[in-house]
């Protein structure tokens, strides 16, 4: 079993930064790709990116391109993403996901963390 958590959240201005970190514990993390993703109030939840067990590739969906980074490191359990340029919609809640090699759907959720970017 592998539990997600997630943090680094909060206000921020736009044009502001803000890095999210998605921890794992239980499992060895290492071998799941994970990716985040972002739900807005009424709006349906969106891919925001991706990344593999080794961190070797990345995925980004347009929106956040150029201004989002997405990271992992194995040793110490956890996927980060670096957000920058924030604008006011990307206010969202930001949630991660661990998928397993070979898994079709993923695996493990965490519960979210609130970005809101203020004008």
């Amino acid at each position: 079993q592998v539990q997600l958590v997630e943090s680094g959240g909060g206000l921020v201005q736009a044009g502001g930064s803000l890095r999210l970190s998605c921890a794992a514990s239980g499992r060895t993390f290492s071998s799941y790709a994970v990716d985040w993703f972002r739900q807005a109030p009424g709006k349906e939840r969106e891919f925001v990116a991706a990344i593999n067990w080794s961190g070797g590739s990345t995925y980004y969906g347009d929106s956040v391109k150029g201004r989002f980074t997405i990271s992992r490191d194995n040793a110490k359990n956890t996927v980060y993403l670096q957000m920058n340029s924030l604008k006011r919609e990307d206010t969202a809640v930001y949630s991660c996901a661990a998928k397993a090699l070979g898994s079709v759907s993923y695996d493990y959720w965490g519960q979210g963390t609130q970005v809101t970017v203020s004008s």
